[in-house]
């Protein structure tokens, strides 16, 4: 669902970052430390923000996790593409 930024649009995307991080008892510090990234990065993640396949690699080993479930944790795109695409014909109806 696009969310306008201060002067780009942003595309946002569900996904499990918070649940997880939350089932293991971590603040969004402690995940973004062990992730080599910053907190605010963690929270835009969790609200949905794209961000870089290494970003999203490196959240997935902090939370414990192997590559393989990324779609886990982010979801399967495809999906969340075709949901957007039926929503937004129906609410032009």
């Amino acid at each position: 669902m696009p969310v306008r930024g201060s002067s780009t649009l942003l595309r946002r995307t569900a996904n499990n970052v918070r649940r997880l991080r939350e089932d293991l008892l971590l603040t969004k510090a402690e995940l973004a430390r062990k992730a080599g990234v910053s907190a605010l990065t963690v929270t835009r993640v969790e609200r949905g923000a794209e961000c870089r396949v290494d970003t999203k690699r490196k959240i997935i080993l902090a939370l414990g996790l192997q590559p393989t479930d990324r779609e886990r944790v982010f979801g399967n795109l495809a999906t969340y593409r075709t949901e957007a695409t039926a929503l937004a014909g129906r609410k032009r109806s």
